[in-house]
């Protein structure tokens, strides 16, 4: 097919009611009038949610229980097909035969009271097979041929289960053949979003965000003209809207900001899950089901130009670690036995400063990190600690980090200055700054409890540049 596909990925809430089909339905047509497109479908909004705690009831040898959610949820998938009927002018029929399957797996669980990983995905992955068909023959319905693919016919994954990662030397060429098969049949692929299978045969899922990550991997494997995540939102923002209510929608933004962003908090996306699309040079665009007409955010190689701060996101829930002592004045290799040690104890660091004497090394990770980053530094240092090089490893509760995040940023002078101003204007301590070679990203630890206040303070920077 010489023309270039368009995949187009839809989260739960765009198919969370018949009518949310129908629209997303819409959204399809037309984008199919301006060229090919691939669909990616996740579950209807609740069904994982609702799956699991059938596992969970089942785990516990409640039977009832879980088998009332089977039907809960057949009863669901029922209506809704009823009413895309009535919507959508043409016959949609639900299939439920897929869920005497469910029931069997559910049965399995009740029986051995023994919740695997393996089995748990089985279970998780019935919400995408659900809603694919679904969506397939509301497109169908409304005059646009459309044919659900089951995502383990091609998706070849590891078998981490809960977890997946894709094969993409085994996975791309069955995808091209499949999607391209479909397409040049007339027809939109359905494909489920979030699940693949092991090379044992075993369904496996993609993790967070897992749909996202297979629209990223089809598109990666086709060479897609733009992979389009339909969501609930506008897009990405200047800031939080629920601490900044005047932020404004950025309608463009380079790889690197948006990594930077999402990496220090910003919900739109979950990077990792699109890295294979950014690794072919795909655009993503992101964009409101509820609310098509605005633009939406695209992400690609190109920023907008200017200069100055482009956007502000922030994080809590942390924890701020620090080493102190003055026996680590000229002596190599001590930030390399902080990250060797902390890297053994399986723990994320989410910002990293040393200070230009060599006498403090202090790192942010997560809370529930706390103790096992202090425990691995610790023995790491323990002899050093024994004969005062080093005067111990300190732990600071409660702290948040704000990222002050733009491609103009580089290269222009008193970025950091404007930053530092505002948030003192504002009240606000610093307890620690990073920024990187980059200068796309300027990060600081602070006091949770004032993470709003420098948001805010710090907005008015964008607002003026």
């Amino acid at each position: 097919m010489a023309e270039k596909v368009a995949v187009h990925k839809f989260g739960g809430t765009s198919l969370g009611s018949a009518e949310r089909f129908v629209n997303a339905a819409r959204l399809v047509q037309k984008a199919a009038a301006e060229g090919p497109v691939a669909v990616v479908a996740s579950a209807m909004s609740g069904v994982t949610d609702r799956l699991i705690a059938a596992a969970v009831q089942a785990e516990r040898g409640h039977q009832a229980a879980s088998a009332r959610v089977v039907a809960e949820l057949r009863q669901r998938h029922v209506e809704t097909a009823a009413e895309i009927t009535r919507l959508a002018g043409g016959a949609v029929t639900f299939d439920g035969s897929i869920l005497a399957e469910l029931e069997t797996a559910l049965s399995g669980v009740a029986l051995l009271r023994e919740r695997t990983p393996r089995v748990a995905d089985l279970i998780s992955s019935f919400g995408e097979r659900l809603s694919a068909p679904l969506l397939a023959a509301t497109l169908s319905a409304m005059g646009c041929p459309a044919r659900a693919l089951d995502a383990r016919a091609f998706m070849v994954t590891d078998d981490n289960h809960g977890s997946a990662k894709c094969d993409r030397k085994k996975s791309d060429p069955k995808i091209r053949r499949s999607l391209l098969g479909v397409l040049g049949k007339g027809m939109v692929p359905v494909v489920t979003g979030f699940i693949g299978r092991s090379p044992k045969g075993e369904t496996t899922t993609l993790g967070r965000s897992g749909s996202d990550t297979t629209a990223a991997l089809l598109g990666a494997a086709i060479g897609a003209s733009a992979v389009v995540i339909w969501t609930d939102v506008d897009g990405v923002l200047t800031a939080d809207p629920r601490i900044v209510p005047e932020a404004r929608l950025l309608p463009q933004l380079s790889y690197r900001e948006a990594a930077e962003m999402t990496y220090f908090g910003a919900k739109v996306l979950h990077f990792p899950a699109v890295l294979p699309a950014i690794a072919e040079s795909i655009p993503l665009i992101i964009k409101n089901s509820f609310r098509p007409e605005v633009a939406g955010t695209t992400i690609s190689s190109e920023s907008l130009p200017g200069k100055g701060i482009r956007a502000i996101s922030s994080m809590s829930g942390l924890c701020l670690i620090s080493l102190d002592g003055r026996g680590m004045m000229g002596v190599p290799g001590i930030a390399a036995r902080v990250f060797s040690a902390i890297a053994r104890s399986g723990v994320s660091v989410m910002m990293f400063s040393q200070a230009s004497s060599e006498q403090n090394i202090a790192l942010v990770v997560p809370a529930r990190d706390r103790d096992a980053t202090v425990e691995a530094l610790t023995q790491e240092f323990r002899l050093e600690r024994m004969t005062g090089m080093i005067d111990g490893v300190l732990a600071r509760p409660n702290i948040g980090v704000i990222a002050a995040v733009g491609e103009g940023m580089r290269g222009t002078p008193g970025i950091a200055a404007r930053v530092f101003e505002a948030v003192a204007a504002a009240g606000v301590n610093v307890e620690v700054i990073a920024q990187g070679s980059s200068e796309c990203n300027i990060s600081f630890g602070i006091d949770e409890k004032d993470a709003p206040a420098a948001v805010r303070a710090l907005h008015a920077v964008v607002t003026a540049a």
